[in-house]
């Protein structure tokens, strides 16, 4: 491997993409940051357990002056001989990247992002949406109002609420820093939706109770809608915030949300994908995304049959890429947007993760020729060429059975297959709630 590459495996293992190196048989693996101008490796801040690092396996987001280089692996004994000889090679595995960041002139932006100082801070409306996770969501929580970033307001969306768990705990622990609102109809889509209603942003931003912020997610986001006008989507870096199970190694392993270490505006003008915009799991992910207030409401929100809690399982948040990218904004993805996120660690969870990816996926591919028919010609034409790069592109899955064993492949494949059937459900349930009838069956 080259120095400055996306992955640097250290001292052994070896290729890019970005997780490939990591080997969910030696669980549990220390996550840790290198903050490589500091000479610092240490836990992610209020991320995991916090506490020095050990003897084992170490995973770690290598830092220059704050902002994302790509990651680095090695291995520690215990000795803080050990720690100074892996910082040292880290940083001559990323010279060439930091030697890139300088030549810039300035280190406190990407390359491609330019300093807009000039420019007024807008206003952030940051929505989570929670069904009965206070613990977690209080952890999400504290993170937010630790942002580097004054200007946000924050709304919890408490979705099918049981318990009143989640309402005490906001309005107990954080009064007015945090605005809830309770959405009674089940579904992660209607939960985004009723949050838009009440949010007051120019840039409206999402995230999972199940995550952790970095001080400067809100601050990367904001860049890049400054820096690239066009944008009406900006999706951000998704890292783990432990691997302590297989479970959790396994999903990293295979690519999880990770999309790399370099800033990507994504236009129909210049179409990355031999099937963009149709591949929008490849411009990120809802637990880091944001829009322009503008495109997503011209968009009408989020498709309502789409989410977890519905019987699609997901998909909204592809839907909402595709939309925005056929409408003809911009879907920018900037690294320097980073959350911390708390993967399933159960491998039944993982079972249950890859059936509703699969159902996820089937429901947002018949979502995206529901609401935007006349993007079918397109589909066709790219089809032949977009099938034989997917081919080319999922072989190294194939042959890596740690990364997604074959049970796990098949069962994301069935559940593509029941996608269409599982949306067409949902789109019917959600149209009998407006006419306010309730399905037979329910």
């Amino acid at each position: 491997m080259t120095a400055g590459t996306d992955s640097a495996a250290l001292p052994v293992s070896a290729a890019p993409p970005v997780s490939a190196g990591i080997d969910p048989s030696r669980t549990p693996i220390s996550v840790v940051e290198f903050d490589l101008d500091r000479g610092r490796m240490a836990p992610p801040t209020g991320v995991g357990r916090g506490g020095p690092v050990g003897a084992g396996p170490v995973f770690g987001l290598v830092r220059w002056h704050g902002r994302p280089l790509g990651v680095a692996q090695g291995e520690l004994d215990g000795t803080a001989e050990a720690t100074a000889s892996l910082l040292a090679a880290v940083r001559r595995e990323f010279a060439d990247r930091i030697a890139a960041r300088e030549a810039a002139g300035n280190t406190a932006t990407p390359c491609s992002i330019p300093a807009q100082r000039s420019m007024p801070a807008p206003q952030v409306s940051v929505i989570v949406a929670t069904r009965e996770r206070p613990r977690s969501l209080a952890r999400c929580l504290d993170s937010l109002l630790r942002l580097d970033y004054s200007n946000v307001e924050i709304i919890v969306v408490d979705n099918a609420a049981s318990t009143t768990a989640t309402a005490e705990l906001v309005h107990g622990r954080y009064g007015d820093q945090v605005r809830y609102i309770a959405e009674p109809v089940p579904g992660l889509a209607c939960a985004h939706n009723r949050g838009l209603t009440i949010a007051t942003g120019e840039i409206l931003a999402f995230t999972d109770d199940d995550v952790v912020a970095d001080a400067r997610w809100a601050n990367g986001l904001v860049e890049a809608f400054q820096a690239y006008p066009r944008a009406g989507c900006v999706t951000g870096l998704i890292m783990p915030a432990e691997l302590e199970t297989r479970a959790q190694a396994m999903l990293e392993r295979r690519g999880a949300f990770a999309k790399g270490f370099d800033v990507v505006e994504h236009h129909r003008s210049a179409p990355p994908h031999p099937l963009f915009p149709f591949t929008a799991g490849r411009l990120g992910s809802g637990a880091n995304m944001a829009f322009t207030a503008r495109a997503l409401r011209e968009l009408g929100g989020f498709d309502p049959a789409l989410g977890t809690g519905t019987e699609a399982r997901g998909g909204d948040d592809l839907l909402a890429f595709f939309r925005c990218a056929a409408a003809g904004h911009s879907v920018v993805y900037q690294p320097d947007a980073l959350v911390w996120h708390h993967h399933r660690g159960e491998e039944d969870a993982l079972a249950k993760q890859a059936l509703g990816y699969g159902v996820g996926l089937g429901a947002y591919l018949t979502a995206a020729l529901v609401h935007e028919p006349r993007m079918v010609p397109a589909l066709i034409r790219r089809l032949p060429r977009g099938l034989a790069y997917a081919r080319r592109d999922s072989a190294p899955d194939e042959q890596d059975p740690q990364a997604w064993p074959a049970a796990l492949a098949r069962l994301e494949r069935r559940g593509l297959l029941s996608g269409p059937a599982a949306y067409a459900r949902s789109r019917w349930h959600a149209r009998a709630r407006v006419r306010g009838t309730q399905p037979k069956g329910n």
